[in-house]
């Protein structure tokens, strides 16, 4: 007998989740159990590709755990000395001042995003960028239960956001109260301006919208990249930055992340929205007492800041020989990232069909293509490449909410003739697929 619920118990915007990023996990363990090793160019994780965390970092950690108060709660908004920490070091670097209560803490930046769309009204919007990443594109779709709105981040102009298509997406929706930005982008690596985010903050300031900035890869910008967080340029506007320790200590697995809260005093409204999101949250009681302890003296760390430098270098090195490699092939676009450890490849109009295909095993060819039915033609290149080569990438299309063809790539590789190797076998991928 069949039990039917008397009730639909199913959230309406539950179909807009999609992550593709570790859906397409799934497809690469079957390719591996045909006997294909898979190279995971997928989840941006650098301890998982084979960062190791600083010794010095690790001791830190260790001699935290000694501590009886670790494995307390903590206050809902975070460690007071903690978020008096981030509150110095904000204000240190200019612009807008902030105080501890304007800290609140989170299970990682996931959470954060959850919160923040989640006690938005389902009726207010969030204009995001195109290429979105999903964690933020799934979430604000399923909070209205309707597509996301974007804005493009321009391939033919080095990523760079068109404001003209920004500003005119805003008048045509009424609904959108807010403008979110990812800075260093992901999945393009792109690091906006101060001009432009100078732009952004005056059209919020002319359509009294609000701004989120999330700022992850902040302190992995590339030396000479110009990378100025939103407090810098905030001005009058309502706003909230979102930062975290999972990829600059790099510690993913703590699931520790913030948001701050910019002019409260200068709107009701968002103050009111502020005060839902610290509620919300109480309700949890708070977030992870460990990481939070370990974080100022971390942070605080002579060795933090060249740490982090060495390791941008490294990624930006990756990317020169990733750019060099595939800006020879007349089909795509490819930029060079400014920050974080992501790339993006962009397939030129017309370049892609579905007749297209790779060299692949016959034990595999009618499971992926059980997976293509009716997918857009940048997953039917990704999933193409997976079976035949082993690379693991994610399409931009159904990966990353985007009007685009194309794939995300990490720059995480540590051994350089492993990187060097995955990115010729791309290479040549693309190259044997848009000739097939």
């Amino acid at each position: 007998m069949v039990h039917t619920m008397r009730l639909n118990i199913v959230h309406p915007g539950a179909d807009k989740l999609r992550y593709e990023i570790r859906e397409i996990a799934d497809v690469a363990r079957r390719v591996a159990e045909a006997g294909i090793p898979v190279v995971w160019e997928n989840i941006g994780d650098p301890v998982c590709r084979g960062e190791v965390p600083p010794a010095w970092i690790k001791k830190i950690v260790v001699n935290a755990v000694k501590e009886d108060a670790v494995f307390a709660y903590s206050p809902t908004k975070g460690l007071d000395e903690t978020r008096a920490y981030i509150a110095r070091e904000r204000n240190l670097e200019g612009g807008i001042r902030i105080t501890p209560d304007d800290i609140l803490f989170f299970n990682g930046l996931g959470d954060g995003i959850s919160h923040l769309y989640r006690n938005l009204n389902p009726r207010a919007r969030i204009l995001g960028p195109d290429p979105a990443y999903p964690t933020h594109s799934s979430a604000e779709a399923a909070h209205a239960d309707k597509p996301h709105i974007t804005y493009k981040l321009d391939p033919e102009n080095e990523w760079k956001p068109d404001l003209a298509d920004m500003e005119k997406k805003i008048r045509e929706h009424k609904e959108i109260a807010g403008i979110l930005i990812v800075n260093p982008d992901n999945p393009t690596g792109f690091v906006y301006p101060q001009k432009t985010i100078r732009a952004i903050v005056a059209l919020a300031k002319k359509y009294k919208l609000f701004i989120i900035s999330d700022e992850i890869y902040s302190n992995l910008a590339y030396k000479g990249s110009g990378m100025k967080k939103l407090a810098s340029v905030i001005d009058s506007v309502p706003g909230i930055a979102m930062r975290g320790i999972s990829k600059e200590f790099p510690w993913p697995g703590a699931r520790c992340g913030w948001i701050e809260f910019y002019n409260r005093d200068k709107d009701a409204n968002f103050d009111k929205y502020a005060r839902s999101i610290v509620d919300s949250k109480t309700l949890e009681v708070c977030s992870t007492t460990l990481p939070q302890r370990v974080l100022p003296k971390v942070m605080g760390d002579k060795r933090y800041y060249p740490y982090l430098a060495k390791r941008t270098r490294n990624y930006k090195r990756r990317a020169d020989y990733a750019h060099k490699v595939l800006s020879k092939i007349s089909g795509v676009i490819i930029h060079k990232p400014h920050g974080a450890f992501y790339m993006t490849c962009v397939f030129k109009k017309g370049v892609l069909n579905k007749n297209q295909t790779l060299p692949i095993k016959s034990s595999l060819k009618k499971y992926i293509e059980s997976c293509l039915t009716n997918a857009p033609p940048d997953k039917r290149f990704v999933y193409y490449l997976l079976a035949s080569t082993g690379v693991c990438v994610v399409p931009l299309s159904s990966g990353f909410n985007s009007r685009l063809h194309g794939f995300r790539f990490l720059l995480l590789e540590p051994n350089d003739a492993k990187f060097e190797k995955t990115i010729t076998t791309i290479a040549r991928a693309i190259s044997d697929y848009l000739s097939s």
